[in-house]
């Protein structure tokens, strides 16, 4: 993965960085000018800027300029005075600013037969999917994918605790019973939720609305719920019906974030 590859990996994790670049040599120094290093918070995560102390420099000056509200700064060390190197050369470097985008944050209640349809479409494209469910066997079922986490709770609500107020919600858990805690948890400490989907029907709905209504939650809020969840296209099969449902997200992903991940 080249500099470029590695920094479009970092922006799209949700990771900051900064990107470091020898702008200039003079007389003895051991990088060249063009090469470039990637650090994060945690340190050096790829490139070279010739080792030794010069590079670890460059490195704590980069993890301390992440502090800092700066696009960009430039340094130019002596490295036998600056750096405390025997050899007396000079070099200039750009520290350069990459924030990160914050990635696309999809969180799906239930791991049965749309979850298991739903999945693989949504982990093609950009985005961080967190599965929560309390049945191990149907998290088993779940191909690795980098960019999404299995969840074995005690309770689907459980999950709720890992969301934020971006997070674009879908309950499809093993029925409404499950589905009214999930709705209710989130309203609650989430009310600003760009998505709050419910598989289902529309007397599902009247049923959960009732329910969520007599537990507190403000007639407000209640009109978030999607419910059914998905697109009125295809038929009943999980299939069709994850088809469905990653068509509505991208479709309100484009309303409230403009198409950005």
């Amino acid at each position: 993965m080249d500099a470029w590859e590695q920094i479009g990996a970092l922006r799209r994790e949700g990771v900051d960085a900064v990107v470091i670049t020898i702008t200039a040599v003079r007389g003895s120094v051991p990088g060249q000018v063009g090469a470039k290093a990637i650090v994060t918070a945690g340190g050096l995560v790829a490139g070279n800027l010739g080792g030794g102390k010069v590079e670890a420099k460059a490195v704590e000056q980069a993890t301390l300029f992440l502090a800092e509200a700066m696009p960009c700064l430039t340094l130019t060390w002596n490295l036998q005075h600056d750096v405390g190197m025997t050899c007396g050369g000079e070099m200039s470097f750009l520290f350069e600013r990459v924030p990160s985008s914050e990635p696309w944050h999809i969180a799906i209640f239930g791991a049965g037969h749309v979850s298991q349809a739903l999945v693989p479409v949504l982990a093609t494209l950009a985005c961080r999917i967190d599965v929560f469910d309390t049945r191990a066997d149907w998290l088993a079922k779940f191909p690795e994918r980098g960019n999404v986490k299995l969840h074995l709770l005690e309770s689907f609500e459980d999950g709720v605790k890992f969301l934020s107020p971006k997070s674009f919600v879908i309950s499809i858990t093993k029925g409404h019973s499950c589905d009214q805690p999930v709705l209710r948890e989130v309203l609650q400490r989430f009310p600003d939720v760009p998505f709050l989907g419910v598989i289902g029907s529309a007397s599902k709905r009247a049923v959960l609305l009732r329910e969520l209504k007599n537990d507190g939650v403000a007639e407000k809020l209640l009109e978030k719920i999607l419910c059914p969840v998905g697109l009125a296209i295809g038929g009943n099969d999980p299939s069709e019906i994850a088809i469905s449902i990653a068509a509505q997200l991208l479709g309100l992903r484009e309303e409230v974030v403009g198409g950005g991940s």
